[in-house]
């Protein structure tokens, strides 16, 4: 099939996500990927492009497995389709105990999705059932952070803090209420310089959101272990301590929102392992089959199962492909290769290079911060370095979309362009990658900025 037909089949048919289609309609075309390998792409025009983002923060052990698709081959040959309700099939069972054993504390229980937005809504389903079965049921109010990216659902929207996002499909889920991000570079001018400070005064907003709403009321608290949008904003030091303090103080469920981070983004399956702290529930996805097929999951600790096991008590909430088998055959190969080739181990060992790599950008005068952990990071642009001057919205639109998002494809590097706060530039590759892609992504980095620079 020529590409000419894909592009027409697209805009006669293709409803794409997140894609404003104005142009497309009107003759226009998008970029057809037509295969991958490893950490590369390749597209209709026969050009190479790192895949700088883990196709969207997903494929962590590169493109191209055969052993994922001999997984899921052999998986449809045994069984290939039946529901884990009041059911079970050996897959199903098996991934939970892999979940179970590489999560945290006493987070034993599994409950399997299909997407990261089914796994926040899952989560926030199960604790406002779970305080209702233990007499508390006032409890329904959820906090998360400003510009945070939770999901597309319609209770996971409202938990998700970006306006553009929310506004045409008001009036959402009720109770949801936003504390401050941990964005140290555009957070009180006074904590700069201060991390340990800045991160007890963004933990203790979520004191102060618990105390105004009323502590009975509030159900739980979800944060990502290091927030994507906003571009990848690490958690300062100790920031998690004092959170995990406040949910046990007011009795406040923690939510760890992994879908992005968990499964070697950040050097570990579960990236609140590198935070020093055990959540009530670990919200998955993506990662978990490294993009091959469909998956999430949402894992919740003893203690929150416990009323569920009473007659009483059924979690009225399911999803027909939720633990699908070969779903779930696949990840567990994926696990597998993790522990094999040391990925996790790799990502920790590379960390640092990664890091000052990227510094190197930091002589550019369009570069405001570079900031992130593991293989999760984020190149801030802000129209003065010395001053932060931020980039007005329409600033911002022709910076992103005409003259960076055409040159970073040319150049051969797949990234994400985000405009959820400062313009920045993501990057989240797969866990195989070392010095010489690094040294690659700089490289482009520092051409498509530098020109983008002098033709602002």
């Amino acid at each position: 099939m020529s590409t000419s037909d894909v592009q027409q089949q697209t805009r006669d048919h293709l409803w794409l996500h997140f894609t404003n289609h104005a142009k497309l309609s009107a003759g226009g075309e998008v970029p057809v990927i037509t295969r991958a390998e490893g950490a590369y792409l390749w597209d209709d025009k026969g050009r190479r492009i790192l895949d700088g983002l883990s196709g969207l923060f997903a494929v962590n052990v590169g493109h191209g497995r055969p052993e994922l698709a001999e997984a899921a081959a052999k998986q449809i040959r045994e069984l290939d389709y039946f529901p884990i309700w009041n059911a079970v099939h050996p897959r199903a069972a098996e991934l939970a105990e892999a979940l179970a054993e590489r999560a945290p504390g006493d987070l034993n229980r599994v409950f399997f999705t299909n997407s990261g937005s089914e796994s926040v809504e899952t989560a926030w389903k199960l604790v406002k059932q779970y305080f209702k079965a233990i007499g508390q049921p006032g409890r329904h109010k959820v906090i998360s952070r400003t510009i945070a990216y939770h999901g597309t659902t319609h209770g996971a929207l409202s938990i998700t803090a970006l306006p553009g996002l929310r506004a045409p499909f008001e009036p959402l889920v009720p109770s949801g209420h936003k504390v401050p991000t941990t964005d140290i570079y555009r957070g009180p001018e006074h904590l700069r310089d201060d991390e340990e400070a800045f991160g007890r005064w963004a933990a203790d907003r979520i004191a102060e959101a618990i105390e105004f709403e009323g502590p009975e009321t509030v159900a739980a608290i979800f944060l990502e272990p290091v927030q994507n949008s906003g571009a990848a904003i690490p958690p300062p030091p100790g920031y998690f301590e004092r959170v995990r303090e406040i949910a046990d103080r007011y009795g406040v469920i923690l939510v760890a929102d992994e879908v992005i981070t968990a499964f070697g983004r950040i050097g570990d399956f579960f990236a609140i392992n590198r935070y020093g702290i055990t959540p009530d529930i670990i919200t998955g996805a993506k990662g978990i089959t490294s993009g091959y097929i469909p998956a999430g999951a949402t894992i919740v600790s003893d203690r929150l199962f416990e009323p569920f096991t009473k007659t009483e008590n059924t979690f009225v909430h399911g999803l027909t492909f939720g633990g699908h088998p070969v779903a779930a055959a696949v990840g567990l190969e994926n696990i597998a290769i993790f522990e094999r080739e040391k990925l996790n181990e790799n990502v920790r060992a590379n960390e640092d290079l990664f890091r000052s790599t990227l510094e190197k950008l930091r002589d550019l005068p369009i570069v405001g911060d570079v900031r992130g952990a593991g293989y999760f990071w984020g190149v801030v642009l802000v129209k003065d370095q010395h001053t932060r001057e931020p980039f007005t919205p329409k600033e911002r639109r022709r910076l992103l979309d005409e003259l960076l998002g055409p040159a970073l494809s040319e150049a051969g590097l797949h990234a994400r362009l985000d405009e959820r706060g400062d313009p920045a530039i993501l990057l989240a590759p797969p866990a195989i990658i070392g010095a010489p892609e690094f040294a690659f992504i700089e490289q482009v980095l520092r051409t498509v900025l530098t020109d983008a620079w002098a033709r602002f």
